[in-house]
Order: C-alpha cells, then sequence, then structure tokens
C-alpha cells in the first residue's frame, strides 16, 4: 500500500502534527485540501486527492473514524474501511464500507487480506 494523508486541516498543521507525533516517515504524501479549495466530503476533494497520487478513484480506500468522511469517499468511487469509535456511526443513507472494524489495528489486519 501507498499511505496518504487526506485533511480539511492545514498543511502546516498536519506537518506539525505529524512531527510531533513521529509519523512523518510512516507516510508517502501528505495531502491537504488547502492546495484545492473544496473541503471532504465534497466529491471534487476525493477526486483530486486521487489525481494527486495518479490513481484512479476505486484504487483509494479511505480509512477514517468520520462517518461524514467515509460517506465522501464512497460517493466519489473510493473504497472505505470505518473506524467505529465510540460515540462515530456510518451514515445511514451511505453505502456501506467494506470494513467496519472497532480499532486501527482491527482494520489493519482486514487489509492484510484484501485483494
Amino acid at each position: 500500500y501507498t499511505l496518504v494523508s487526506f485533511t480539511n486541516s492545514s498543511n502546516k498543521g498536519v506537518e506539525t502534527q505529524f512531527k510531533n507525533a513521529g509519523l512523518t516517515k510512516y507516510f508517502d504524501q501528505r495531502l491537504s485540501i488547502e492546495d484545492m479549495g473544496k473541503f471532504k466530503p465534497h466529491v471534487d476533494a476525493y477526486n483530486w486527492a486521487a489525481r494527486k497520487m495518479n490513481i484512479k478513484p476505486e484504487e483509494c480506500l479511505l480509512v477514517a473514524a468520520h462517518g461524514w468522511d467515509i460517506s465522501g469517499a464512497l460517493w466519489a468511487g473510493w473504497r472505505g474501511a470505518f473506524i467505529s469509535r465510540p460515540g462515530a456511526q456510518l451514515y445511514p443513507l451511505s453505502p456501506t464500507p467494506e470494513i467496519n472494524e472497532q480499532n486501527l489495528k482491527l482494520v489493519a489486519d482486514r487489509l492484510i487480506s484484501l485483494p
């Protein structure tokens, strides 16, 4: 997998968070909607991110703990993995993501077995 962060936060904010958390070395790229001008869950944001990664939307899989973010990705033709943390929920009128687990470790275990 290519690991890319994709956020509505600013480039500077994400850079600072990643450095402080020691995560920078684990990601191939960081994408911020600050560079394109439309916030997620707008479908154009996900289409822009796929283009930036030089892949088709159906080759993207968003891992998120926000129902609105998973919904936007699925509506844009992406695949989805939802982390159902306490209080988080999927939107009932949205398509269902292929992965729905309680924590990131369980999502990662499921990703290992995906085609």
